[in-house]
């Protein structure tokens, strides 16, 4: 079996052709920042041309046998976990995953196709009791139409194909425009992978532009249905905004930024919660949405806990992301190694205290652990996504409970605690739409709802949840 080539072509309409676009995307491996492949992006006109295809081939794909389908889906995981080490090998080089991020990352996507293949008969049509006894009650689940997914860079084979997979089981077409520092592992790569498990032509188009040039176009368009955004909250909230208020009024399904809370309680065990707190940081270079962003410590443990902490910080491997005990591998591009180094200047420059630095070398930025924290700082407030962490001193369980939900941001959170009743109550307090009890903050499951509350996004991934997002209801009743 070959490995997959990639050249200078988009995946529209069943064919590999260029991008009509006169800009081109350099994709660079962001640790050693060789060239990986310069690619024609994609134009409005290739937009108008994937949904054209999309919306032909929805008319067919949504009357497929539901057996057919799943058979399809079947054949997509089979092909993955062929070809497991050749796309986390892709994962290392494009995204800067570390080897253990990545294996991560292809797990969860095997996760969330499994799942998948028992979509296509979960779409069930329902009777329901008629109030009038002279007519039937029908309620009908169907296929959307097609769906318009925008995926982003960070865990981009996975949070691509949580969509594209989902949608094309259930019976919809999808066109997919992946970032533009991932074109490859976030689109180009789904695309040989369902062209080699013989998906239908127009089913799914893949198409890499600059979000300047495509990236309004593609959510205002008149055929897709349905916008899955997944990115930052200020883009998403952008999204939503075009998508809601345009001519063309569609649903949005967006996961977004984090602001999440590891809380250690007073009862907790220290060396499970530095172990919580090192994986749910620094994990991918803490560039992940569900990262730990703030650890709130009480007061009767927070000198125990940082020096532990610091301690086992010291420990971490960083650099080289091809490396088995690489934690923390390179940053994706320079723009974002700018901004975190900001962060970390303006906190320096405020007087907050670094209790663990390092230097930064190319793209890659040493665990910066900050210690005594204002909670109202803008530390503690906005997501850095990078290996930089606040750690702030609590009173007591209910000041805890109070700095955790002080945030505009409620997509995932932790607490750590030695009392499972104390750990529920205490999760179930927590303005979120995840919190996970003695365990890290990034966890995701195919069968469990995966989103946020206020500003991390609206609805729900993953399960019958996201059957719900991207299917239709549609009520029926007939004469007797």
């Amino acid at each position: 079996m070959q490995c997959y080539s990639f050249n200078n072509a988009q995946y529209i309409a069943g064919k590999w052709i260029q991008g009509t676009s006169t800009h081109v995307i350099k994709n660079i491996n962001p640790f050693n920042q060789a060239t990986i492949l310069d690619l024609q992006a994609a134009s409005t006109i290739d937009v108008d041309a994937a949904y054209a295809a999309a919306q032909k081939a929805f008319g067919t794909w949504s009357k497929t046998d539901a057996i057919a389908r799943k058979n399809l889906v079947e054949r997509v995981a089979d092909i993955m976990s062929k070809r497991r080490a050749e796309i986390v090998d892709l994962l290392i080089q494009e995204s800067g995953s570390t080897r253990l991020k990545a294996n991560i990352e292809v797990e969860a996507a095997l996760a969330i196709i499994r799942e998948s293949a028992t979509f296509p008969s979960r779409l069930l049509d329902s009777k329901l009791k008629s109030p009038d006894p002279q007519r039937h009650s029908w309620v009908y689940k169907k296929a959307l139409g097609v769906i318009a997914v925008i995926s982003p860079w960070n865990f981009p084979f996975h949070l691509s194909m949580r969509s594209v997979v989902t949608a094309i089981a259930i019976g919809n077409s999808v066109v997919l425009k992946p970032a533009s520092d991932t074109p490859i592992t976030g689109g180009l790569l789904l695309a040989k992978i369902f062209e080699e498990a013989a998906l239908p032509v127009g089913v799914l188009s893949v198409l890499a532009g600059s979000g300047r040039e495509i990236g309004d176009y593609f959510v205002e368009h008149a055929i897709p249905k349905l916008i899955s955004f997944t990115g930052s909250t200020e883009v998403g909230q952008g999204v939503a905004k075009i998508a809601v208020s345009g001519a063309h009024l569609k649903r949005v399904a967006l996961e977004l930024g984090g602001n999440a809370p590891l809380v250690v309680l007073d009862d907790a065990d220290l060396d499970l919660a530095v172990e919580l707190t090192v994986m749910g940081r620094f994990l991918h270079q803490g560039q992940i949405c569900m990262s730990t962003n703030r650890v709130i410590v009480d007061a009767q443990i927070y000198e125990a806990y940082v020096e532990k902490l610091i301690a086992r910080a010291k420990q971490i491997s960083f650099g080289d992301p091809t490396l088995e005990a690489t934690l923390i591998g390179p940053i994706i591009n320079a723009d974002q190694v700018a901004k975190i180094k900001e962060i970390i200047h303006k906190a320096v420059s405020k007087g907050t205290k670094l209790a663990l630095g390092g230097d930064i070398v190319g793209n890659v930025i040493p665990p910066h652990i900050f210690i005594d924290v204002d909670p109202k700082s803008e530390l503690a407030q906005e997501e850095s996504f990078g290996p930089v962490l606040p750690v702030i001193k609590a009173r007591d369980e209910a000041h805890a409970l109070e700095l955790a939900n002080d945030t505009r941001f409620g997509l995932s959170s932790a607490v750590c605690t030695s009392n499972k009743e104390r750990g529920l109550a205490f999760a179930l307090s927590i303005d979120a739409g995840m919190t996970h009890i003695n365990a890290i903050s990034v966890a995701d499951d195919p069968t469990a709802p995966f989103g946020g509350e206020k500003n991390s996004g609206l609805g729900r991934f993953n399960g019958h949840w996201i059957l719900e997002e991207f299917s239709r209801t549609h009520w029926v009743t007939i004469d007797k």
